[in-house]
């Protein structure tokens, strides 16, 4: 049973909040097959998951993993780009997490567009 606070943004893309290494395996199970973090490292302070130990849970559980931190408020061109890369070549299904989803959700709706 899904206990992950999942929210599709299209038919093989998903964002969730913040996951830690306890996760991967579980999305793995899901049937993900890639995952994004645009979260960076201590964000917030103590307590965040870093993205090395995630990084090392989700290749362990067969996972594509790529680290791109974006700023809750700003995503620059560069780094919109460079999540349209990874849509091209990640396979799927893709999950995509930040701390709450929505920096992720705003990522992948503009790398969409992107030309």
């Amino acid at each position: 049973m899904n206990s992950l606070p999942l929210r599709p943004v299209a038919a093989d893309v998903a964002v969730a909040p913040q996951l830690g290494p306890e996760h991967m395996a579980e999305l793995a199970r899901m049937g993900f097959r890639s995952v994004v973090n645009n979260r960076p490292d201590h964000e917030h302070g103590p307590g965040q998951p870093e993205h090395a130990a995630i990084q090392a849970a989700a290749q362990a559980a067969g996972l594509e993993y790529r680290f791109l931190p974006v700023s809750g408020g700003y995503q620059t061109p560069e780094q919109i780009e460079a999540m349209a890369k990874l849509l091209d070549e990640l396979p799927r299904p893709l999950l995509m997490f930040c701390r709450s989803g929505a920096r992720s959700t705003n990522l992948f709706l503009q790398a969409c567009q992107f030309d």
